[in-house]
């Protein structure tokens, strides 16, 4: 992996590493827009300030946006959460894996 390579990961880590961010995005992934309640809702332990934080510094990076409907995934995040579908996948199996060592 090249320098560059390499920094673009460790930005976009920095960025999703903030508690709650992947949350947020996950929150969005169906694609329809939620207001800050529903978000919040949607989230679940998340204070309205964190929420806020987490919003401005997910718009800042290109990911999420808000429209006269709520707040949406833009292309970039879409393009992420797409990626991220594979975690899902591999957390559903490995949860399961964990069940039965622990059965």
């Amino acid at each position: 992996m090249s320098s560059k390579e390499n920094a673009a990961i460790h930005q976009l880590f920095e960025r999703l590493e903030c508690r709650y961010a992947l949350r947020v995005l996950w929150a969005l992934r169906d694609g329809h827009p939620q207001t800050f309640r529903l978000l919040q809702d949607s989230v679940g332990g998340i204070t309205p300030n964190t929420l806020n934080t987490r919003i401005k510094e997910l718009r800042e990076a290109g990911l999420l946006d808000h429209g006269a409907d709520g707040y949406t995934v833009t292309a970039a995040g879409a393009d992420l959460l797409k990626r991220l579908n594979d975690v899902q996948a591999f957390a559903t199996r490995w949860v399961a894996g964990r069940a039965k060592k622990a059965a």
